[in-house]
């Protein structure tokens, strides 16, 4: 398993140089800087390569860029309207100049509109670190109340409605605006500060749109562009939902074991796969992680290991960020079964034998709480989670 560190760019918080004393081998980043559905050039992609090169004082980091998180798919695409050709082509393009860089592993996400959605970007836990969290109860109001979603009332129960009614009630107009603000930062550009009218448009550009057919654009997506990445040497790697279920009205459709197996088994190529995030499919108790990993493994290409505590036992529930040894998932068992997926690739000769993973998101401790970080990626927190996993990758080895 290979130990990587998602990066934002030269504008993160955390730098090259902590990356590299956080013991990280290589690189998770992409171009956020430009715009989706346009080219990714060859000069911007080696300038970023540069970037990732060289430590603050110019001597080598000894990094490499191993994943590419996210090459975005644009709305277009995923409805298939307006210049969705277009922008199929520049993915397509962007893919021709990654391989040129060298570049392998594409992580993609087909989720509509949101990339993730929390209501509470700074929740404290017992330890009195900070975490993300997503409460129904806040959502449902944030959608019945503060959204005030056509048909939003269709998607709670009874229950629920007068919770969350109870709920927007007692927040002051400064918690409302906040919980707007927390659930809108899931959005793609969202720096560029979406307003509720901003998200009525975009969910009313899915109206009506169901499962089956997002599902179905997103094979004839990778109908598309698998053939080229197949080509080039590539492996595309799917995100799950985040959460794994449905929201706004809008469609899931990469929230389940049957979810993903549907895509794959359409798209059979092994150069289409599955970045297996812990946390967004943890956030399911019907999500058996490690059989998945022992089941989809073959397709896996990429790993997101983080953890979640679910506040309940339902399919749709509140959850927040654990600590990676904490929480719902086996971790320990999940890395046991990614480990037994290397050697069986080792015996194949398989030359990617070696699945990268990052530890994703992270709780907020120590100087953590001071950094301003990009929500979910404290260097702290991720540093503490990337020596508990790679602890556990050692005490496994060894035995």
């Amino acid at each position: 398993m290979r130990q990587t560190w998602r990066w934002f760019g030269p504008a993160d918080q955390v730098r090259i140089d902590d990356v590299r004393e956080a013991g990280a081998e290589g690189i998770v980043t992409a171009l956020h800087h430009v715009p989706t559905g346009t080219v990714w050039s060859e000069a911007e992609i080696a300038a970023r390569k540069r970037a990732i090169a060289a430590r603050a004082d110019g001597r080598p980091s000894g990094l490499t860029w191993d994943v590419v998180e996210s090459l975005p798919v644009s709305e277009a695409i995923k409805m298939r309207s307006g210049e969705w050709r277009a922008h199929v082509e520049a993915w397509r393009e962007s893919l021709r100049n990654l391989a040129a860089a060298g570049l392998e592993t594409i992580c993609y996400n087909f989720m509509p509109v949101l990339d993730w959605t929390r209501t509470d970007l700074a929740h404290e836990v017992a330890s009195g670190a900070t975490c993300m969290r997503f409460d129904l109860v806040d959502f449902a109001a944030f959608d019945l109340y503060v959204l005030e979603r056509d048909g939003a009332g269709d998607d709670y129960d009874a229950v629920l409605q007068d919770e969350a009614k109870a709920r927007f009630d007692a927040m002051s107009e400064e918690r409302r605006m906040a919980l707007a603000t927390n659930v809108v930062f899931g959005l793609p550009g969202a720096a560029e500060n979406f307003s509720l009218a901003d998200v009525r448009a975009l969910l009313a550009d899915y109206a009506g749109m169901g499962a089956d057919t997002l599902r179905g654009h997103l094979i004839a997506f990778l109908e598309d562009v698998t053939p080229l990445a197949e080509e080039l040497g590539m492996r595309l790697c799917c995100h799950p939902d985040d959460p794994p279920f449905p929201l706004l009205g809008l469609p899931r459709i990469m929230s389940t074991e049957g979810d993903y197996r549907q895509v794959l088994d359409a798209v059979p190529s092994r150069a289409s796969g599955v970045t297996f995030c812990t946390g967004s499919l943890g956030a399911r108790p019907d999500n058996d992680l490690p059989g998945m990993v022992e089941r989809l493994g073959d397709r896996i290409h990429f790993l997101h290991l983080r953890n979640v505590t679910r506040e309940s036992d339902a399919v749709r529930g509140s959850f927040h960020e654990a600590e990676h040894l904490g929480g719902d998932t086996d971790m320990v068992a999940v890395i046991r079964a990614v480990l037994a997926e290397e050697a069986r690739r080792r015996d194949e000769g398989r030359a990617d034998w070696s699945i990268p993973f990052r530890p994703d998101h992270g709780q907020n401790i120590l100087d953590d709480k001071r950094r301003h970080a990009q929500p979910g990626y404290p260097a702290i927190g991720r540093l503490k989670g990337l020596a508990e996993l790679r602890g556990v990758m050692t005490a496994l080895c060894a035995h």
